[in-house]
């Protein structure tokens, strides 16, 4: 029987677990200094990418608002949707169910409203174009590690 898992805000560590296809990409320090984190190559453990997570309704209604960008993910738990509406950048968005297994990835400019995902459990927020450095796609299953 699968033990209900309770969601507290603050830190954790992202690790993509599973993925459909395999394809290898970088991860390091980018040009402008800040870091970036990929998918590793085949038989190399999973880069951990830092977390932050939302479990509490205030952390969740704060979300992403008043910053100018975002240094690994924001796991918002329970939701179904997001919206851009006062955000500073853009966001990729993935939904996940509730065994963290991604049913869509959509980019978010500023200003927009997210439609809900039935099946959606939780949402994970990232700057936009950092789902696809990471490797995260419809059908990957994700692992979170608490802090």
């Amino acid at each position: 029987m699968n033990a209900v898992r309770r969601w507290r805000d603050g830190g954790g560590t992202l690790r993509i677990a599973a993925s459909g296809t395999h394809g290898s990409s970088t991860y390091g320090s980018s040009t402008n200094g800040s870091t970036t984190y990929g998918s590793s190559t085949p038989g190399e453990p999973p880069p951990s990418i830092p977390l932050e997570i939302a479990a509490s309704y205030r952390a969740r209604t704060r979300g992403l608002l008043g910053r100018d960008g975002l240094d690994g993910a924001l796991l918002l738990t329970p939701a179904t949707s997001v919206h851009t509406v006062r955000m500073r950048f853009a966001i990729d968005v993935a939904y996940l169910d509730r065994r963290l297994r991604v049913l869509a990835v959509r980019t978010m400019p500023p200003g927009r409203l997210g439609r809900p995902r039935l099946r959606a459990r939780h949402v994970l927020e990232a700057e936009a174009g950092a789902m696809e450095r990471w490797g995260v796609r419809r059908g990957v299953r994700l692992e979170i590690g608490m802090e």
